[in-house]
């Protein structure tokens, strides 16, 4: 396994993963399946308000070659087919949205101990390129990430991004949209024996003159059971409980407060996840 600085998408992503993993404010319901060939069959059925969405996903693997086929219940076919390896360090993605003929797309993307690169085209005749890397290890990363729309001939992102890694906390920077907006984020494991961490994203937009901050925490009470909470300058204040009643089975109930309007009805989400 290679233990490089990872890929673009990896800056940040811990302390992404704590301040927003998992919450939710719809009934969310999944179940997974294997059939004796090892096909997996997932099943997600989502009511969020008045609007009931349902999908149902099949992945089949063969050797090193993963295929995933979603339908959904406004009548798309998503496919994604992974290759993993072909090549050392390398993983090619092919994706595509029947019956939407502009939807493919190509991705490869390569791991290595100083660098992770990752590039997509659509395949379309004036497709939209988007090109990232990192460079670095384990310890400290420094990348970019682009798009760039061959109709127009101009970019359409342009983003860069710092992190740093230590034993028990890890660091990051962005500069994003541009360089209209910039992004800090912290994350430290306070107690890994008990899962307990912290951390915080700081957001300032140049145009706007506007800040978002949110703080965040979560901990352990017991090995199968998770309680994590975050609160933002905007005054809302959510929290969930997970719970691993049986391996790979999940219960999660998470909630979300305005403090700014205490008297409207605090909003609550429901996700129960079945794996065999």
């Amino acid at each position: 396994m290679v233990k490089g600085p990872g890929l673009y998408t990896d800056i940040g992503k811990r302390t992404r993963d704590l301040l927003y993993r998992d919450y939710n404010a719809d009934h969310k319901f999944t179940v997974t399946t294997f059939s004796p060939t090892g096909v997996a069959i997932t099943t997600a059925a989502t009511k969020r308000g008045d609007l009931f969405l349902a999908d149902v996903t099949t992945q089949l693997k063969n050797k090193n070659v993963t295929t995933d086929i979603k339908v959904d219940t406004s009548s798309n076919l998503l496919t994604t087919i992974t290759v993993d390896e072909p090549a050392p360090g390398l993983k090619a993605i092919l994706s595509f949205v029947v019956p939407d003929q502009r939807s493919g797309r190509v991705e490869l993307q390569y791991l290595h101990d100083h660098a992770g690169i990752s590039a997509s085209v659509g395949l379309t005749a004036n497709p939209i390129v988007n090109l990232s890397g990192v460079v670095g290890n384990s310890c400290l990363a420094l990348g970019t990430d682009a798009s760039f729309d061959t109709k127009s001939g101009n970019f359409t992102k342009c983003n860069a991004g710092l992190s740093f890694t230590n034993q028990d906390l890890i660091a990051s920077l962005t500069l994003n949209n541009k360089g209209d907006s910039v992004n800090a984020s912290y994350y430290h494991i306070v107690n890994p024996l008990t899962n307990t961490a912290v951390g915080a994203e700081v957001s300032h937009s140049f145009s706007t003159n506007e800040n978002t901050i949110t703080i965040g925490t979560q901990h352990a009470l017991d090995p199968l059971t998770t309680l994590k909470a975050r609160v933002n300058n905007a005054h809302k204040v959510s929290a969930l409980i997970q719970h691993e009643w049986r391996p790979k089975s999940l219960f999660t109930i998470s909630g979300e407060v305005d403090a700014n309007s205490i008297d409207k009805s605090a909003k609550f989400g429901l996700a129960l996840a079945l794996k065999p």
